[in-house]
């Protein structure tokens, strides 16, 4: 299935893996990129010396494209920009803010830009500072969301700017990547549905946790901050969700939830921990490998598509 995105890339199927904080790291990205998508590493608030071994690691893995998403709020974001030039990556994703001040050098070094925007008015400056694409990422998405739903907002950002756009949010089989298509879109980014692959490094009771959920068991955490999360409900949602209502101060929501994604992660602490997972989690059934994971979402699309 060849798209403006395969071409830009240089991967042959237009499924792109997430960069999700804790979750994208080497071995996901690596084999991800192995069965023809494009495997992302999550820089999160990971300093240069983390990234570059994660870089170094992914390298061993596969001679195939890969990218970097940089996590603009991340006090290391500076130093992961550069490293993405050092390291000769070519692709980019940001997020939790503006890369304008990155995009020069970025440029310069052709590495491929692709900012996560939520608005059409952010894909619209993106393109006007050279992006190459740009993630319409919905609010069904896990993690940090914004308002707009993924069926409202990948329409609109495709009518509003001429460089290729990539849907997520809401995306985890070849039905979800179809509908995308069909909005315009020329590529999906999922993340939830990676989580549970075999080469996904994530706690097995954070898969067990995704596999279980049903449709219901999402929600979204600190809306009253600005930043709000989407998570699988658990003990520490409940307790979060409950000082929020009664009008708890920033900095006591934050030190509930310092740690908590890590907690959760590698530590398999799904009760106090934060399970980041998209509004997709009561779609997942079963363990599969990236590559069967990528192959079965494709022929699934394609055959809906009658491609």
């Amino acid at each position: 299935m060849e798209t403006r995105v395969t071409k830009l890339l240089g991967i042959e199927k237009p499924i792109i893996q997430g960069g999700m904080a804790w979750v994208a790291e080497y071995h996901l990205a690596a084999a991800v990129s192995e069965a023809g998508g494009l495997g992302l590493l999550g820089a999160a608030s990971a300093d240069y010396n983390v990234m570059k071994d994660y870089i170094r690691k992914a390298k061993e893995l596969t001679k195939k494209p890969f990218g970097v998403n940089v996590m603009l709020m991340s006090p290391h974001a500076d130093d992961i920009a550069r490293l993405v030039v050092e390291e000769d990556i070519k692709v980019v994703t940001t997020g939790a803010g503006n890369p304008e001040k990155y995009m020069e050098m970025w440029k310069n070094a052709g590495v491929k830009v692709i900012p996560v925007v939520a608005s059409t008015a952010l894909a619209k400056r993106m393109e006007r500072y050279g992006a190459d694409a740009v993630v319409a990422e919905g609010m069904e998405s896990g993690g940090h969301i914004g308002e707009i739903s993924t069926m409202a907002l990948v329409p609109q950002v495709v009518d509003a700017v001429e460089i290729p756009v990539i849907a997520a949010g809401g995306i985890g089989d070849g039905r979800g990547m179809a509908a995308a298509f069909m909005l315009g879109a020329e590529a999906v980014q999922m993340g939830t549905r990676f989580v549970i692959a075999e080469e996904s490094q994530v706690h097995d009771n954070y898969k067990d946790m995704l596999m279980k959920a049903k449709d219901i068991d999402s929600v979204v955490t600190g809306r009253s901050t600005g930043h709000p999360i989407r998570v699988i409900r658990n003990q520490m949602t409940r307790q979060y969700l409950k000082m929020e209502q009664e009008g708890a101060s920033l900095e006591e929501l934050e030190t509930l939830t310092l740690g908590a994604l890590r907690k959760a992660v590698k530590e398999g602490d799904v009760k106090n921990g934060s399970v980041m997972a998209g509004q997709i989690a009561g779609m997942l059934k079963k363990r599969q490998t990236c590559q069967e994971i990528i192959d079965e979402v494709l022929l699934e699309a394609e055959k809906l598509m009658k491609l």
